[in-house]
């Protein structure tokens, strides 16, 4: 009777734990900073002729995650600040508590993220969304 009840109570807890979406990790929001980030550099390397070397992204603060639909699936708009430092041939650029907003997609599977980039649009079209597998 005693191992009857323990299992139910184990299978109760088991099912709960079940319902639990993951939240992304700091790591994932670095590395959707960072497409961001890479996407923005080469716009402005092929704009202004840098010769960008590379980028570190510092001091990451999550200052809000807030979970929502998009597209059928789990998805956390998250925001916060951080400091970037941007590598150029003779010197290093710092922007400190530079905003940030992220959308990150949790796939069917459970098993990958992914970046949403909302795509302007107009007011009478829904919203479109590029999507990038975070590795």
């Amino acid at each position: 009777m005693v191992r009857l009840i323990f299992t139910a109570i184990l299978l109760v807890l088991l099912t709960a734990c079940g319902g639990i979406s993951l939240l992304p990790t700091r790591e994932l929001v670095q590395k959707a900073i960072a497409i961001q980030l890479e996407q923005t550099q080469q716009e402005l390397s092929q704009k202004l002729d840098l010769d960008f070397q590379g980028f570190d992204i510092k001091r990451l603060s999550i200052t809000q995650e807030q979970p929502l639909t998009i597209q059928k699936l789990p998805t956390y708009r998250i925001r916060g600040t951080y400091d970037a430092v941007l590598k150029l041939p003779k010197r290093r650029l710092t922007q400190p508590q530079k905003p940030f907003e992220v959308y990150l997609q949790l796939q069917k599977e459970g098993k990958t993220w992914r970046l949403l980039l909302p795509e302007k649009a107009s007011k009478d079209t829904q919203q479109i969304w590029r999507s990038y597998l975070l590795p």
